[in-house]
Parts: structure tokens; C-alpha cells; sequence
């Protein structure tokens, strides 16, 4: 798994869960998606086994963005 242009390094995602078990995806401060449900729980056991730009590609690819 690679990060080509090293976007990923330069503006990374950000996370948190929220206490309804939301996940809300951030990028620059800003809240580019926010997942609920079966969809939202699996992401976040991913998340919790994963790390560095492991981490930053499922974001990526959770939001659609990987492939800007």
C-alpha cells in the first residue's frame, strides 16, 4: 500500500467517533463524511488494527478520495 504523490503525509485525515458510534472523516478541519451504522462499526475495527498510511488509505478510500 502507497501513498504515490505522499498527499496523504502532506494533508492527512482525521477521525473521531462520535457517542451515538458515528464515525466522522476530517480533512483540513473540515468534515468531508460521516458514517453510521454496520458500515461505520466496520471502518472503525479496521482502523483500530491499523496503522501509520495503512490508517490514512482506508480514510482515503472510505471517502472517495483516494484517487485524487
Amino acid at each position: 500500500m502507497t501513498d504515490a504523490r505522499g498527499r496523504l503525509e502532506s494533508d492527512p485525515f482525521a477521525y473521531r467517533i462520535t457517542g451515538s458510534g458515528a464515525l466522522q472523516i476530517e480533512r483540513g478541519g473540515r468534515t468531508v463524511l460521516t458514517l453510521g451504522g454496520p458500515r461505520a462499526a466496520q471502518l472503525i475495527a479496521r482502523l483500530e488494527r491499523a496503522e501509520g498510511i495503512e490508517e490514512q488509505l482506508l480514510l482515503a478510500k472510505a471517502t472517495g478520495h483516494y484517487k485524487h
